[in-house]
């Protein structure tokens, strides 16, 4: 799978390699700046060495007498000489030179001035009329060591300077990306049904276009989710009473019809009213699951709420000999509304009751830690059906009656509230039946 772009790596990425490639550039730049100063130095000293020996040469040379053989000057300690030369007449005979001088590196006197061998750099001069010559000799690796020398001087604090650059652009790109990061950590941390305006104050300007327009778009979502549940609900509240109108008579007709196919068929009147009234409940408790308001502002101790719903199934036939529950000793916390924490005990105990098998408890419990479980007997759920038990109307292998609504409204609610729905078959520990198990938030 290729990986997604990335607007930090790649911003660090070319501001990294921009300012070494920067750098490298600038110390190349040098490097050329500092060779031909380095050239420009070397050759006045040459020549100033050549133009301050050549007077005492000349009056060394007048002074003699006579001829005498080629003086080379004996250094005062021994040294390393950079600069030899080499003191010629007029016939190119060698009347002085320095100690480490070799005269093959001369050539012929042709001119004042400089001129480059393959190894030398020789400056030439000339006095009493051309009688007398010096050439004083630099070699060319002398000059290359010294302009590396003063390149390295100058490239080394690059391993310095560019990790240093590296890590800085880095540093800046990630705390520049920081607000951006934030304002996705806020809408990826919002429930399902928290469509509200984020916060744009501390996002840059370069991307507050896009952080508005998501709040336009979420905006837009928002008002569109709230028509539909208002619908949703306010047509399931407006059928309540037509609905419980309708089974009355129904009911008043069942008592007054004599025995025979009026009065069956009136039962079955009463049987689909009884049907319709709870899908007009259901329908209220999923358009309430899907929007806004799950959440209290403060955590609260659901075990009071838990015992609550439960007292109402004791109350029932079914209930008083299914159910086997198991509370904890001490409090749990939630954030979860504790009407909407009763609806959804309320939906996974009533489809434990309706679907489990009627020999076997209905076993509801709720951990220390914040799970709450209901288990209920009956053959193993298969996996592809127990993937699609938590979408609206969807019904697995049963024949009990039902709306298919109770594992959607508790699916929606844990979205909402930051829990999490798990459904399981077979149940835990067991080899058979179903366990729907709530993950609650922790305060």
């Amino acid at each position: 799978m290729k990986r997604p772009p990335s607007l930090q790596r790649h911003l660090a990425l070319g501001l990294a390699l921009g300012v070494a490639i920067t750098w490298i550039v600038a110390i190349l730049i040098a490097g050329l700046i500092v060779r031909q100063e380095l050239d420009e130095v070397f050759d006045s000293a040459i020549q100033e060495t050549a133009q301050r020996i050549l007077p005492l040469a000349v009056i060394d040379i007048v002074s003699q007498e006579e001829a005498r053989p080629t003086q080379r000057i004996v250094p005062v300690r021994p040294h390393q000489e950079f600069l030899t030369y080499l003191v010629r007449d007029g016939d190119g005979n060698v009347l002085l030179q320095s100690h480490d001088a070799d005269p093959g590196i001369f050539p012929p006197f042709s001119a004042t001035g400089f001129e480059t061998t393959l190894t030398h750099r020789i400056y030439s001069e000339s006095a009493v009329r051309g009688t007398v010559t010096i050439m004083v000799a630099e070699p060319l690796a002398h000059r290359r060591m010294a302009t590396i020398e003063a390149s390295l001087a100058l490239a080394l604090p690059l391993g310095v300077l560019i990790p240093a650059s590296i890590f800085g652009v880095w540093w800046l790109v990630r705390r520049s990306m920081r607000p951006v990061h934030a304002f996705g950590e806020k809408i990826e941390l919002r429930g399902s049904g928290d469509l509200n305006p984020v916060d744009t104050t501390l996002v840059p300007i370069e991307i507050r276009p896009i952080a508005e327009g998501v709040n336009r778009l979420m905006d837009r979502l928002r008002r569109a989710l709230e028509a539909e549940r208002t619908f949703t609900a306010n047509s399931a509240h407006e059928l309540r009473t037509p609905i419980a109108a309708a089974l009355a008579q129904t009911q008043r007709l069942i008592a007054e019809a004599p025995p025979g196919r009026l009065q069956d068929r009136a039962r079955e009147i009463e049987t689909g009213l009884r049907a319709l009234a709870r899908l007009g409940e259901k329908l209220m408790q999923l358009a309430k699951a899907e929007g806004g308001g799950l959440l209290s502002e403060n955590s609260h101790n659901v075990v009071p709420v838990l015992s609550l719903v439960i007292d109402d199934f004791a109350r029932t036939p079914k209930g008083a000999d299914c159910l086997r529950v198991a509370l904890p000793g001490g409090a749990v916390m939630s954030r979860m509304d504790a009407d909407v924490f009763a609806i959804l005990v309320r939906n996974l105990v009533e489809n434990a009751l309706k679907h489990g098998d009627a020999k076997a408890p209905v076993e509801v419990s709720l951990s220390s830690d914040g799970v709450l479980s209901v288990v209920n007997g009956g053959p193993i759920v298969a996996a592809d059906v127990l993937g699609r038990l938590t979408q609206p109307f969807a019904r697995g292998a049963t024949s009990s009656d039902g709306t298919g609504l109770g594992l959607a409204i508790a699916d929606s609610i844990a979205a909402g509230a930051g829990a999490r729905l798990e459904l399981l078959s077979p149940a835990t520990n067991r080899s058979d039946g179903f366990e729907a198990r709530v993950y609650l938030d922790k305060p």
